[in-house]
């Protein structure tokens, strides 16, 4: 029988890279996970597909589940010989409540591990641009509950040796007590002047970050509407933030950015906007498929492929998908070795570079008409030209092409096909206003998208629309959209750039 054990994960503050690699490798063989509120829920993507999840989320006033009954489940799962993985923000052993969990499994038996996480106490303040210790300032900090056990008799926090013995003061779950915390402090000699700071959601693109004073922190979380979850801090480290800033001031902080490309094609630009501070909602309008003939014109084309002059990619899908169909069929690069390749500009020859091919024609624009241009004195007219591209695209390239007396066999190397699975995530989205800007890759996401809002525009009203280039921003303008934010360059790079000088400029 296969022995179960619990593994007691800290998921850390909310950032999903501050995971640490060993949190993450509990995560991929875990049989079951039980997650916090707090454990930000892209983690999940490690889990593996079968494995079972069981939110046992707690908020003040809404508990999911009593932390007893948690306890017991985690036994319960331990004993059932499941793998579990028990996945609490910040740390488990700082207010995680790790240990009353650990009591329980230990009188069951179960075997169990801790597996420590990033805290928030140090995490928040870091990510707002406070250390909570410098050399020159603060040389000590504690970290203290804002919320103790209830049934306790009498607190346990020694008010008069904090207030005076330690330089910073992090204080977790504290918000509501703030106006007891600042008297007990200003009661046992603390400053009334002491600088303070509240992070709210700290190390998420949605962070928010409040700089008061002791005095008056608790009229500032009733004038300002602080709520949880939020990290309080007490000391004069809190005056670095002015220099130390790095993360709320980056270029694209607070943008809420949907992104619509497929989900295969998503990671770059969502790691690119993270990257400039964007929170990216990741709806794809679009699929990639492998085409509608199931290969039949590749293959054809493969099997005379040494009667071809050119070989030309107008996307690095295509590229994939070219590759991938030459290999299945026992073919590898050698049988290109007589051709020119062309592509559609450096991104797609960039593509070609991993599978050993360098281009011969790039232009430095990304359009057909481009390609087309820097091809044409390299032509005699006479030569057998293979286009490998999507099953829906725009005849400019094999058009011209054939009118400078070429011959140009296209094939479809992959289509691109709706994906409606987060139209009600979409439209919930549109209609709560939870969107800053849609990023639109291609005119395919452009049509898709409104193909989901039945190609009525009103709930984009007020949405900036970016565009990778002008032929999407076309396509848009199909639709009466006018997109604030065209690309120059018509890359992931480029689109991002241009999203960059249009939230400046605004």
């Amino acid at each position: 029988m296969k022995k179960g054990k619990v593994y007691l994960i800290g998921a850390g503050p909310g950032d999903p890279e501050l995971l640490t690699i060993k949190g993450k490798r509990c995560l991929e063989e875990a049989d079951v996970v039980v997650g916090d509120y707090l454990a930000d829920k892209r983690l999940l993507r490690f889990m593996n597909p079968e494995a079972e999840y069981i939110y046992v989320g707690k908020k003040a006033g809404n508990h999911t589940m009593k932390q007893h009954d948690i306890s017991l489940l985690l036994a319960e799962k331990g004993k059932e010989g499941k793998v579990v993985a028990r996945l609490k923000g910040g740390d488990p052993f700082v207010f995680g409540r790790g240990g009353e969990e650990i009591e329980v499994l230990k009188e069951a038996g179960v075997p169990f591990e801790e597996v420590p996480g990033v805290t928030s106490a140090i995490a928040a303040p870091a990510y707002a641009g406070i250390p909570v210790t410098h050399r020159k300032i603060a040389a000590s900090f504690a970290v203290i509950t804002g919320h103790e056990d209830p049934t306790k008799n009498e607190s346990s926090i020694h008010w008069d040796k904090l207030a005076g013995g330690v330089d910073t003061l992090i204080f977790l779950m504290g918000v509501s007590n703030t106006a007891m915390i600042a008297s007990q402090l200003i009661k046992y000699g603390r400053s009334k002047v002491t600088p303070a700071a509240f992070v709210r959601w700290g190390t998420r693109p949605y962070q928010e970050t409040y700089t008061t004073t002791l005095e008056n922190a608790s009229e500032d979380v009733k004038k300002l509407g602080i709520k949880p979850p939020a990290v309080f801090i007490v000391g004069d480290v809190v005056n670095l933030r002015q220099d130390m800033r790095w993360f709320d001031n980056r270029p694209l902080f607070g943008k809420r950015i949907i992104v619509t490309r497929s989900r295969s094609q998503a990671s770059r630009l969502v790691d690119v906007l993270n990257e400039k501070g964007a929170e990216t909602i990741e709806i794809p309008t679009i699929a990639i498929k492998e085409p509608s003939d199931n290969y039949k014109g590749m293959d054809e084309a493969l099997e005379h492929i040494s009667t071809y002059d050119w070989l030309l990619f107008t996307s690095q899908n295509g590229v994939d998908y070219f590759f991938k169909r030459l290999y299945d069929k026992g073919m590898d690069t050698r049988a290109l070795g007589h051709l020119k390749i062309g592509a559609i500009g450096p991104a797609t020859a960039r593509w070609l570079a991993r599978h050993g091919i360098r281009a011969d024609c790039v232009p430095e624009k990304y359009k057909a008409e481009n390609l087309l241009a820097v091809m044409k004195p390299l032509l005699k007219g006479n030569e057998k030209i293979l286009l490998a591209r999507a099953k829906v695209a725009r005849s400019v390239l094999p058009e011209g092409l054939r009118d400078l007396g070429c011959s140009v066999d296209v094939v479809e190397a992959y289509q691109t096909v709706s994906d409606e699975e987060n139209k009600e995530k979409l439209i919930e989205t549109l209609r709560n206003h939870d969107a800053d800007m849609i990023t639109f890759t291609s005119s395919s996401t452009v049509y898709n998208l409104m193909n989901q809002l039945d190609g009525k525009g009103e709930l984009l009203k007020g949405v900036t629309l970016a565009c990778i280039g002008p032929i999407t921003a076309d396509t848009c303008r199909k639709y009466n959209l006018e997109p604030s934010i065209i690309s120059k360059v018509f890359t992931i790079d480029g689109l991002v750039h241009a999203i960059e000088e249009g939230v400046s400029q605004k």
